[in-house]
């Protein structure tokens, strides 16, 4: 592959992975306005355009009054109100079919004029099939709240919001390997150790990320609005009074949000000993770098945290606290990747 389709090719999944940035945002905020169960049909083509007059309008309230949510809780909503929950779920939708096309039409183009390297196809293709099921857990998800309980199922969500991050992860890293032109094979052990920790890095963030999944499931974060204690301990007495015992981790609001803090500690310890680690190593100055912003952005998305914690979760921290998980993962990825290249002509090693 020649390096000017490199770049192209880069370049489209960087759009890419800023749009499935910008719809984790949207999702976020349709999640805390609880619009998310506003349109109680699922239709890929046609759903694309919404109610256009006062007839149509009439139609899709009437379908939403049917619903467990608005019997059970918005019983006394008005078509005014319920238009500005709709709103924010359509363009949730269709801002992830809009992902979809940005997806596919660059990708036939590049693979019609043979700019696509062979290695290169079947990840492409995976992304696709990512991008499906995305589409199909979202509605999975929505129909668990229209049926009897009007709330999504949790673990449902958390499968929706672990897809997500997987499709940044899997664009965001095959667009910094097209960049990169420096591949570095080594035996020096300090760097294995590095490349090592980084990635354990990595799987602690996702960690985070399933954890917040389950708080934001089961509607933790409006519990225990304190910091540092839980309302005066560390782990909440009722941390397990669910049986059986291991159903605590997924459904205890205590224990939930006890581990999603518990994570976020070891983040604010490990990813500082990370940066002093990579400060002393031979590594390039744009992994320098990487670390250093690590940091920085660690520790605005715990502030963030904090914040939407005490304020019992208002909608603009709460969009911001989820965004700022994919910032964190983001700028790890970089770090990573500066790991696993060479240093450029004139970088400190």
């Amino acid at each position: 592959m020649d390096k000017v389709a490199r770049r192209q090719i880069a370049l489209w999944l960087l759009v890419c992975s800023a749009m499935v940035f910008a719809i984790l945002v949207v999702g976020g905020v349709t999640r805390l306005t609880h619009s998310g169960l506003s349109i109680v049909e699922w239709q890929p083509i046609v759903g694309v355009i919404p109610p256009l007059d006062q007839a149509e309008w009439d139609e899709t309230f009437e379908k939403y009054k049917k619903t467990p949510e608005y019997q059970q809780v918005n019983h006394q909503m008005t078509l005014d109100e319920f238009k500005g929950i709709f709103f924010w779920e359509y363009w949730h939708r269709v801002l992830g079919r809009l992902i979809g096309v940005v997806f596919l039409l660059p990708f036939l183009y590049f693979w019609l004029r043979r700019k696509i390297a062979p290695p290169l196809l079947p990840k492409l293709l995976g992304i696709f099939v990512l991008g499906g099921l995305q589409g199909a857990m979202g509605w999975y998800m929505v129909k668990s709240g229209l049926i009897d309980d009007p709330r999504v199922s949790h673990y449902r969500l958390t499968a929706h919001l672990s897809l997500a991050f997987l499709i940044f992860i899997a664009m965001f890293w095959l667009a910094l390997g097209l960049l990169a032109e420096r591949a570095r094979h080594t035996a020096d052990a300090a760097l294995r150790g590095l490349q090592r920790g980084g990635f354990w890095l990595t799987i602690l963030v996702a960690y985070m990320v399933v954890s917040g999944g389950f708080v934001a499931g089961i509607r933790a974060g409006k519990a225990y609005n304190t910091f540092p204690l839980m309302n005066g301990h560390v782990l909440p007495p009722e941390s397990f009074i669910i049986e059986p015992w291991y159903l605590n981790f997924f459904n205890n609001m205590a224990l939930v949000q006890f581990d999603h803090r518990l994570g976020a500690w070891l983040l604010a310890f490990l990813v500082p000993w990370f940066w002093w680690k990579i400060r002393a190593a031979g590594v390039s100055a744009a992994a320098r770098r990487a670390a250093t912003l690590l940091v920085a952005v660690l520790f605005a998305q715990i502030l963030l945290g904090i914040a939407t914690l005490l304020l019992l979760v208002p909608v603009g921290l709460g969009a911001a606290h989820q965004g700022g998980a994919m910032v964190v993962l983001g700028v790890l990825l970089w770090l990573n990747h500066e790991l696993r290249v060479a240093p450029a002509s004139g970088d400190a090693s």
